[in-house]
């Protein structure tokens, strides 16, 4: 009987319906641009005018020329449809709406979040390098560089999940969370319980989720239920039966922020998968970080900043500040320098892939990476052979056990190219690897939600933290060099090897790979 109903509920429920619904309209679209195609022989010579001057802009565009191949194939082999479906994504008006009203937001909040003259200047003189990088991430994304900032790696979502307990059960003020993906289980059931004993005791919470958590994780109302328990609630960009690319731009963060002084993020969701209570990939592999100190202010105007996309009254920013009143512990190492930072799909400025190929760039002896996904462009793949080339020990750790059979053969595609370039890869062998970090020369790293993929670098809303000359690096790479030893090392006869079908899936799919 539970078997019937659950699939009744599937039959009958919204993200059927919601798919029904998309279906019809592509169903009418494609219909729509078939009707024209019947008459293609009156209007040719209109159609080819139309798509050489199309695709003369996109050639022209201030674009990742993957993305302009992705276009033109279509373009070029469908004429009708792919060229009235690329003026169909082009005219998406509501994308410029939100990317509006998102400056205002950042505009909003600069003033809490100006630079230090004295951290610039000191970072200076230690590395120009990086005080370069640190003026373009606060002159293209807004996020300044601060001192005075602890950091602590977790290896594992199982120690992030009890530390982040332990500090949301100290929350005296409020309480920001910002997620992917958020299902119900033992983690967020935890999670949600202390959150309804903080706002009893007068907390301020706001949590916001992905709208991709109501196609098959939670109901589409759920919101309503967390309102009714005291929480501000809000899904960011519901799943809506309307065909529109903006559904495309998801947000990817993971941010917890409480009282202005402690700061969550990194790869890790609210599920049970990601703290190993629920199997589904063999081991899981993720990592994250925990901020105290001046930083912290980065991520709470960045919560806040999306939070009032939507939100039509104005907010005081200033109420969410550290209580100036409150002191870290003075045997709180706080050395170095920590630059969190966010990415917008919207903006036209790729801060996360940019900082990314800063490091590989600028790389003397190594680069470690870990990342779930590896869909590269023509660039990063070029920063990625040419370090390897010039001697810097280049290394990716990738999963062994794959979530996405299409990621992992468009991974497999790039393996060849990296390889005999001299890039060492492996796989993660009891699962799945969903860490996102760099290290690079024991001075350097990033931990975050950015994946090496086009989804991260281009289409969704990202966050991660820039660390220089921390000892928390120390921590970062030793858990890289404990992770490799439990991994797969990927040779050339391994890609020989690999089934020929497999192989040649992976290369159609490059390209379309920026459309996916």
């Amino acid at each position: 009987m539970k078997y019937i109903r659950g699939a009744l509920r599937v039959i009958f429920g919204r993200t059927t319906f919601a798919i029904i619904a998309l279906a019809i309209q592509v169903g009418l679209l494609f219909n729509s641009f078939r009707f024209l195609s019947q008459y293609m022989i009156f209007f040719y010579g209109g159609f080819s005018v139309l798509s050489a001057l199309i695709i003369i802009y996109i050639i022209n565009k201030e674009e990742n020329p993957s993305f302009k191949l992705a276009w033109m194939v279509p373009i070029t082999l469908i004429p009708v449809f792919g060229l009235l479906f690329y003026i169909f994504v082009e005219l998406q008006i509501l994308e410029k709406v939100i990317n509006k009203r998102l400056k205002v937001n950042i505009a909003n909040t600069e003033c809490y979040m100006e630079q230090s003259v004295p951290v610039m200047e000191r970072l200076g003189k230690i590395s120009r390098n990086n005080a370069n990088l640190a003026h373009y991430i606060k002159s293209s994304g807004h996020y300044p560089t601060y001192a005075k900032t602890n950091v602590q790696y977790f290896s594992i979502g199982e120690t992030m999940y009890e530390e982040m307990k332990k500090e949301l059960q100290n929350a005296k003020r409020f309480i920001f969370m910002e997620f992917f993906i958020v299902e119900a289980g033992e983690m967020w059931d935890s999670v949600l319980e202390i959150l309804e004993q903080k706002v009893s005791e007068g907390v301020e919470v706001r949590f916001m989720y992905d709208g991709m958590c109501s196609l098959t994780l939670l109901p589409y109302h759920y919101p309503r239920e967390l309102e009714a328990k005291g929480l501000k609630a809000k899904m960011f960009s519901p799943i809506r039966p309307i065909l529109t690319t903006y559904q495309n731009n998801r947000d990817h963060r993971k941010i917890v922020v409480i009282d202005g002084h402690t700061a969550f993020t990194g790869g890790i969701n609210l599920a049970d998968e990601y703290i190993n209570r629920k199997v589904r990939f063999g081991h899981w592999k993720d990592t994250g970080i925990m901020l105290k100190g001046d930083a912290v202010t980065s991520f709470t105007m960045m919560f806040l900043q999306m939070w009032n996309i939507s939100e039509k009254e104005p907010e005081d920013y200033s109420r969410y500040l550290r209580d100036p009143d409150f002191f870290y512990p003075p045997e709180l190492p706080m050395e170095g320098f920590v630059i969190p930072y966010g990415d917008s799909p919207l903006d036209d400025e790729a801060v996360g892939k940019k900082v990314y190929l800063d490091i590989i760039n600028s790389a003397r002896y190594y680069v470690h990476i870990m990342t779930p996904y590896l869909i590269l462009d023509y660039e990063m793949t070029q920063a990625l052979t040419y370090a390897a080339k010039r001697g810097v020990e280049t290394i990716i750790i990738m999963p062994h056990i794959p979530d996405k059979v299409y990621a992992f053969l468009l991974a497999k595609s790039h393996y060849q190219e990296l390889i005999k370039a001299g890039v060492q890869i492996y796989e993660y062998t009891p699962g799945f690897v969903h860490a996102k970090s760099f290290t690079s020369d024991n001075v350097k790293a990033v931990v975050g939600t950015i994946n090496l993929d086009y989804r991260s670098l281009y289409l969704h809303f990202e966050c991660a933290v820039y660390i220089y000359k921390n000892d928390v690096i120390k921590d970062i790479e030793r858990d890289f060099q404990e992770t490799l030893q439990q991994s797969q090392f990927i040779t050339l006869e391994d890609c020989k090897n690999y089934p020929w079908y497999k192989r040649f899936a992976g290369r159609v799919l490059k390209i379309f790979a920026p459309l996916m």
